[in-house]
């Protein structure tokens, strides 16, 4: 084991990890933040999507050693404990998601986008989604999702 210090949604923490542990199995078993999923561990399917210094990682393809000295925000980083953010509310209301297995990873990438990109038009919103499968929704709702937090944010509804 190894130690390693990140800034943690916001936190400053030390976690002992497996040299060979890779950053989605240390959130969910040493941080005890269970909301970044393991579906693929190939980087192919987004579920584990996370912030690594402000750019979006699949991080069941980062080692948590990689994260020392960095800092990593996932979903929990939204709203209040037991609260929901913007972006999950939009997510619900336009019922973004089904199984819901992928929405934390298409809730980091959408906060991600929209940090970087205050008015994306449908192109940049569906390159910031790149890498995040759904299999259950055909994405309208997650896209419907994206384009009501947008507008909310700018006053538009």
């Amino acid at each position: 084991m190894i130690d390693i210090e990140l800034t943690l949604n916001g936190r400053p923490r030390r976690l002992a990890v497996d040299p060979r542990e890779s950053l989605v199995d240390a959130l969910r078993e040493r941080a005890r933040l269970t909301g970044a999923h393991v579906g693929c561990r190939t980087a192919s399917c987004g579920a584990c999507t996370v912030e690594l210094d402000g750019n979006t990682v699949k991080s069941c393809c980062v080692l948590a050693a990689e994260a020392d000295g960095r800092a990593v925000r996932t979903v929990e980083n939204g709203a209040e404990p037991g609260e929901l953010d913007d972006v999950q509310v939009a997510f619900a209301e336009a019922q973004g998601m089904q199984c819901g297995y992928c929405t934390p990873g298409m809730v980091v990438s959408v906060r991600n986008l929209l940090d970087r990109i205050a008015d994306p038009d449908d192109d940049e919103i569906t390159r910031g989604l790149a890498g995040n499968l759904c299999r259950c929704t055909g994405y309208v709702n997650i896209l419907k999702a994206v384009r009501l937090v947008r507008d909310r944010r700018l006053g538009r509804v």
